[in-house]
């Protein structure tokens, strides 16, 4: 995890304000890479995630970063508006930032709430790395105030009986829950992002490399997680920012605010098949297979909004049945989409096509053996 605290003299304990999180400045340089990528103005003209709320569980969200909009962090119990350690707020703006005129960093769904809420305290602290019995009190709470998105922007070190129980209680209640990849000591694991059901985020640099060494099948997709923008705590009431932070937990905050954009324009979906059409329409890796720190590829939000998928289309890596229900995935039409685009919602099944044109061209070189290679003739 990044450390964003600024240290102290060695003898003396550092004011307090010095001890947390202060803004780098009011960031107006070229749109930050990460959000260049995932491109989310392209599908605000569709939804911007309005009607969702999107739970931001870690070190709290401070409230008093004027990208934010009145009213768009929900307080009440359990709820945290301040940040002293700063990842929170880094991760709610990379969720939900208001566009603003003052810099060209914006969130990935403006429209929706956000839910603050605080289970680990400063970086400093011992316990910033997760304790699991809080973080899963800190699910339950999200849960209890119906947030459709739970964002762990600080996930726990280890797992427990406990912290199991709440995911599934939150999936059971119908949330996407969304947690990074972030360990980053070989053989490592974070909870609950290895734990079923969870949509565990890889993170990338602007090379495409991973940024984590955590790895498993579980890691499902992948998103921008190095030398990023975003909204910095200490703001003050101005518009504020933190740049160039690197932590891979922060990659789960473009994958949260994609799955509300998700639910926003899809509302008829379940938790599980909104996680299956981000993973189905992820730009994947050169060999087109699964990645264990990459996932099934990087985030593509337009397609996971905009591309015709049967609600029931299997996962990427699940047997397809030969006639798959409800038809293949259709792209969204080239008045809206581009030809030239990186991806196009017909890949998520293109190995369904090749083995049926395989089949057909097969079945025809039969044909054409019997006939000794004759052409056939055609009937009036």
């Amino acid at each position: 995890m990044a450390v964003f605290a600024a240290p102290g003299p060695a003898s003396a304990a550092p004011p307090p304000q010095a001890q947390c999180a202060n803004p780098t400045g009011t960031y107006a340089g070229a749109v930050p890479w990460g959000q260049r990528l995932v491109d989310p103005a392209r599908v605000w003209p569709l939804t911007r995630g309005a009607g969702q709320t999107v739970a931001v569980i870690g070190t709290g969200v401070d409230g008093r970063n004027g990208q934010f909009a009145p009213g768009q962090l929900l307080g009440g119990a359990g709820t945290a508006e301040d940040d002293c350690d700063g990842r929170g707020t880094i991760a709610a703006g990379i969720v939900g930032a208001q566009q603003d005129p003052a810099t060209t960093f914006a969130g990935i769904a403006p429209g929706v709430k956000l839910l603050p809420i605080r289970y680990t305290q400063a970086s400093g602290d011992a316990t910033a790395g997760g304790d699991p019995g809080a973080l899963a009190v800190a699910i339950d709470a999200a849960s209890d105030r119906n947030a459709g998105v739970i964002l762990i922007a600080v996930p726990a070190a280890s797992d427990s009986p406990a912290l199991t129980a709440a995911v599934n209680r939150a999936r059971g209640r119908g949330a996407v829950v969304v947690s990074p990849a972030a360990a980053t000591q070989q053989g490592s694991r974070t909870y609950p992002t290895a734990t079923s059901g969870v949509l565990a985020v890889g993170s990338t640099n602007p090379a495409g490399e991973p940024v984590q060494t955590e790895a498993g099948d579980y890691v499902g997709i992948s998103a921008p997680g190095a030398e990023l923008v975003s909204t910095s705590a200490g703001a003050g009431g101005t518009v504020a920012h933190r740049w160039p932070v690197t932590d891979a937990g922060l990659a789960a905050a473009y994958v949260a605010g994609a799955a509300a954009l998700v639910r926003a324009y899809h509302p008829e979906l379940t938790p599980d098949q909104v996680v299956t059409r981000l993973t189905l329409t992820a730009n994947r890796p050169s060999t087109g297979a699964h990645d264990p720190r990459r996932g099934w590829g990087m985030l593509d939000v337009y397609a996971a909004v905009s591309a015709e998928i049967p609600a029931t289309a299997p996962g990427p890596g699940t047997a397809v049945p030969k006639r798959a229900p409800g038809g293949a995935i259709v792209p969204a039409g080239p008045a809206v989409r581009p030809t030239a685009d990186r991806f196009s919602g017909g890949l998520a099944l293109a190995g369904v096509a090749l083995a049926a044109a395989a089949g057909i061209t097969a079945a025809a070189v039969r044909r054409g053996r019997r006939r000794h290679w004759r052409p056939s003739r055609f009937r009036a």
